[in-house]
């Protein structure tokens, strides 16, 4: 049904024939079975939730449904959890207020909930011809993006996506906390003060963000070990796209102790999210998906 479009989308995206191969099989049909939902969610936007480990490709599923959505006429938000973190100077801010590591961007806690759930509010309730702004920011200068700046989106709004690393998952129980988890919480955060904010700020907003949402799309990447590999490549798309000396680029050891912010959470997530997913996408090293379960 979506063959012309699939092809156009692949060439626009620079993806490999794997990627067409893998979506003519398992994300095609998962998205013409996610069209069923929005034509039986009448009256609201059907809330998507894409979760996945950095690299595993959450944002370019997320394109290929807005694609698929966009072509059959239905007015999408495509919306990534990255995009709503706090900007440098308020993360350097509770750094300094909190816990050094709350600095650097990617943890529960260091997003602008209030304006996140703020968006995803105004984009259920956009009535016909307003516009919604969706926030943006730029990880290669490690800032957010001015809202006027940003694009939007006109409503009444259809279908509204969001994608990222620890979508969906809930917070671990105290006693999972007690130990450290890698050499970064072991050295620097040794007495477990940050990994507790964390889950704190995972309990509270966070959750009321998930909870809005109706459909949940897992993309399981095979180990964390894979995680490296994966966000390393992510980092040498954004340093060709980016300015030379960009301050939020990194090199293979910022990335290796960056990663470490996200262990705890992402091996959480692929231990807890496959009992809880509507949609798990398994993947291997190669990066294909090798099966769907639903």
């Amino acid at each position: 049904m979506f063959s012309q479009l699939l092809q156009d989308f692949i060439h626009t995206e620079q993806l490999p024939a794997t990627y067409a191969e893998d979506a003519q099989r398992y994300l095609l049909p998962l998205a013409e079975s996610l069209l069923a939902h929005v034509a039986s969610n009448t009256g609201k936007p059907l809330v998507i939730g894409i979760n996945g480990a950095q690299g595993t490709g959450k944002s370019t599923l997320a394109a290929l449904l807005s694609h698929v959505f966009t072509a059959q006429q239905l007015s999408v938000a495509n919306l990534s959890i990255d995009d709503f973190y706090l900007s440098h100077a308020d993360r350097a801010a509770l750094g300094e207020s909190c816990h050094p590591l709350l600095a650097s961007r990617g943890v529960p806690g260091t997003h602008d909930t209030t304006l996140l759930l703020a968006t995803i509010a105004a984009l259920q309730n956009a009535s016909s011809g307003e516009a919604v702004t969706l926030p943006r920011f730029d990880k290669s200068c490690d800032d957010c993006i001015d809202l006027d700046e940003c694009p939007s989106v006109v409503g009444p709004v259809d279908v509204i996506i969001l994608e990222g690393w620890f979508v969906g998952v809930t917070p671990q129980a105290d006693s999972e906390l007690a130990n450290p988890i890698n050499s970064l919480e072991e050295s620097e955060d040794s007495d477990g003060r940050w990994r507790r904010y964390v889950n704190e700020q995972l309990a509270g907003d966070y959750q009321t963000v998930f909870a809005a949402m109706e459909y949940l799309i897992l993309l399981q990447a095979p180990s964390f070990e894979q995680v490296f590999e994966w966000r390393s490549l992510q980092e040498a798309k954004l340093r060709q796209r980016s300015a030379k000396n960009a301050p939020g680029l990194m090199d293979d050891a910022q990335i290796a102790r960056f990663i470490q912010h996200f262990e705890r959470l992402t091996r959480w997530c692929l231990a807890t999210l496959p009992g809880r997913a509507d949609v798990v996408l398994e993947m291997d090293a190669a990066h294909r998906i090798v099966r769907c379960i639903d």
